[in-house]
């Protein structure tokens, strides 16, 4: 709050209309295509009940975003199996150049990440948000975002090209 002033809450059904592709893509990555859909239903239904207790603290959107990662977290406990590896049949098609790494390559590089460095990974380089808005998504401070990042890309880095890490 800014001087006692209170937030007003966000206009979810104008979020909806800037956000509601992004918000699918985002689902989609973590719990399948077959899933996505009701968890951006759940996602912006989730925002409408809540809109009134958004304090301000982030931006609407990167607030939006917290609430879908949750209502994917969610899935995954609810249906006891691990939707995690869902995400990469969305990975784009890989350059056919030859020096283009293979989609499969970088998958088990991926899955031998912890769950928070690929979701930091993910956030970072697939959803394009900033080190300040991870953390206020996934609620951690700015600094243990930047730790996860740079753990996640030596880890990707030792499993994509041993041999540079061997000279």
């Amino acid at each position: 709050m800014i001087f006692g002033k209170k937030p007003s809450a966000p206009d979810v059904g104008r979020l909806a209309e800037m956000h509601y592709d992004a918000v699918w893509r985002f689902c989609c990555r973590r719990v399948g295509e077959a899933h996505a859909s009701d968890a951006t239903q759940d996602t912006f239904l989730t925002a409408v009940r809540r809109s009134s207790s958004f304090r301000g603290e982030s931006e609407a959107r990167t607030w939006l975003f917290g609430i879908a990662l949750n209502v994917c977290r969610n899935l995954h406990r609810k249906s006891g199996r691990d939707l995690g590896e869902e995400w990469l049949q969305h990975l784009p098609e890989p350059d056919p150049a030859p020096a283009a790494l293979e989609r499969t390559t970088l998958r088990q590089a991926l899955l031998g990440l912890s769950p928070e460095h690929r979701e930091a990974v993910i956030l970072h380089e697939m959803e394009g948000f900033s080190y300040r808005e991870i953390g206020e998504i996934v609620g951690v401070p700015e600094g243990t975002v930047k730790s996860r990042l740079h753990h996640a890309f030596l880890a990707l880095r030792k499993a994509l090209a041993p041999e540079e890490i061997a000279r």
